[in-house]
């Protein structure tokens, strides 16, 4: 039976653009799920689920900043600076096709071959330093399927009709 390896590329962009268009879809709902019950939109985007955690536009803000950066840092280009100021479903759904859009521009050659690349991280006031491989599933990975997660979890508490399906999307 031949084997088969998985590349860095096919690992990383687009699984992010799979989830990412998935939130979209999520946002879809959660539109129609407001317009029908007439409730204020900003309830919605501007809520969270304990008050120490983000709101679900900040959820959605941080699964875009946690996927361009990923592909941005193991492609070895800049990262695309956000103002992190969408507020209404419109400037999230926005936000979500700027960072696709990105993220499509970058070509498998440029993240292949990026498992031992170092990547350096400032968070808050400290330095980690990570190899490719090891910031994409210890540090990556789990930062974007949290936010993610987190954003179905509000609409879901908040009662929009949403399944696991609309979360992991097609197979």
């Amino acid at each position: 039976m031949p084997s088969s390896t998985l590349s860095m590329y096919t690992a990383s962009a687009p699984r992010f653009v799979h989830i990412l268009k998935n939130l979209s879809a999520l946002l879809d709902k959660a539109q129609a799920h407001v317009e029908q019950n007439k409730l204020d939109p900003l309830a919605l985007t501007m809520f969270r689920l304990f008050p120490d955690m983000f709101t679900l536009a900040r959820q959605v803000q941080v699964s875009c900043d946690v996927s361009k950066g990923a592909v941005a840092r193991l492609a070895g280009v800049d990262v695309p600076k956000h103002e992190d100021t969408e507020q209404t479903f419109e400037e999230l759904q926005a936000r979500i096709a700027k960072t696709i859009a990105f993220i499509n521009t970058i070509k498998p050659a440029q993240i292949d071959g990026s498992e031992d690349k170092t990547i350096t991280l400032k968070l808050g006031k400290q330095d980690y330093t990570f190899k490719g491989m090891q910031y994409l599933f210890n540090f990556a990975y789990p930062n974007f399927y949290f936010h993610a997660a987190t954003v179905y979890n509000i609409l879901r508490h908040n009662g929009v009709a949403l399944a696991k399906k609309d979360f992991v999307g097609d197979f």
